[in-house]
């Protein structure tokens, strides 16, 4: 084996073990760790991909998932609802807006202290965007007799496979326009 040349044996190899500085491979250790490294950046190429959700299926899943958000409400499991919730979510419940998870679960939290809902809602619209991490639902909410008072608009981003949570949610009041 021919030794290295003067330019590689002036470079200083600290931290490399004596038994790796003897390498096998032409142009010594640094150039089997150059190998691994385009090694290893070769495989990583071929994980796979993020699978993509066709747009049928993610409003399916948002409708889903809106309903569910929903029914914690009628089912009174205020746990539910804070699961359906973002970390970084700002809800539109107030007087101001809340902004996180916590502020917003303990707000809600006097919805759901009594044993009759003060409120009930359900989606009639979802669209989802054509990259199929974020989606918009909106629907009627109805007073305990069932008259629809307001309506109510949802902002999910897929934070996991199949795993929708909101992250902007505002009610606005029901508008009897046909009056006007």
């Amino acid at each position: 084996m021919n030794p290295p040349p003067k330019r590689l044996r002036r470079l200083p190899l600290k931290g490399v073990p004596p038994a790796a500085r003897r390498s096998r491979f032409r142009g010594g250790p640094r150039v089997a760790a150059l190998i691994a490294l385009v090694a290893g950046l070769s495989l990583a190429g071929c994980a796979a991909p993020v699978a993509r959700l066709g747009p049928d299926e993610a409003r399916r899943q948002v409708m889903a998932a809106e309903r569910a958000f929903a029914k914690t409400m009628s089912d009174r499991n205020h746990r539910a609802f804070a699961t359906f919730v973002a970390e970084d979510t700002v809800f539109f419940s107030g007087p101001k807006p809340l902004r996180g998870k916590a502020a917003v679960v303990d707000f809600w939290a006097r919805f759901y202290k009594d044993p009759q809902a003060p409120f009930s809602w359900e989606p009639d619209e979802v669209e989802v965007l054509d990259s199929g991490t974020l989606a918009i639902s909106s629907g009627p909410v109805r007073n305990p007799q069932g008259k629809v008072f307001a309506r109510f608009s949802s902002i999910w981003r897929l934070e996991a496979p199949g795993q929708w949570r909101v992250i902007f949610d505002k009610g606005s009041p029901e508008c009897d326009c046909a009056k006007r």
